[in-house]
């Protein structure tokens, strides 16, 4: 079983900063790429920031210049830094792993649970 566990959600001021983290265990034999996703209310779920194990970033345009991604390998961890926040961030951010299980496994995504971002004075 492969377990992705995300942290550092909450409430801020527009302006503020918030800082995501997510590791990934279980049975993992190798991850490609993880990144984060969000989903607002009515709204279909988006990339955000992927990052893959050679350290190939992926940004989404709203969001360059003010998130910052960044993995650790050999913990399987991502974490979202996000900056200047701004109140269309507020949505759930959800932490994506692209992984196998064994040598001979395919690449499949896994998903966190989310984690709600509110972004509000």
């Amino acid at each position: 079983q492969v377990q992705i566990v995300e942290s550092g959600g909450g409430l801020v001021q527009p302006g503020g900063s918030l800082r995501l983290s997510c590791a990934a265990s279980g049975s993992i034999f190798s991850i490609y790429a993880m990144g984060w996703y969000r989903q607002a209310p009515g709204k279909q779920r988006e990339l955000v920031a992927s990052m893959t194990s050679g350290g190939t970033t992926n940004y989404a345009d709203s969001v360059k210049g003010r998130f910052t991604i960044s993995r650790d390998n050999a913990k399987n961890t991502v974490d979202l830094q996000m900056n200047s926040l701004k109140p269309e961030d507020t949505a759930v951010y959800y932490c994506n792993a692209d992984l196998r299980t064994y040598l001979g496994d395919s690449f499949r995504q896994y998903w966190g649970q989310g984690t709600q971002v509110t972004v509000s004075s």
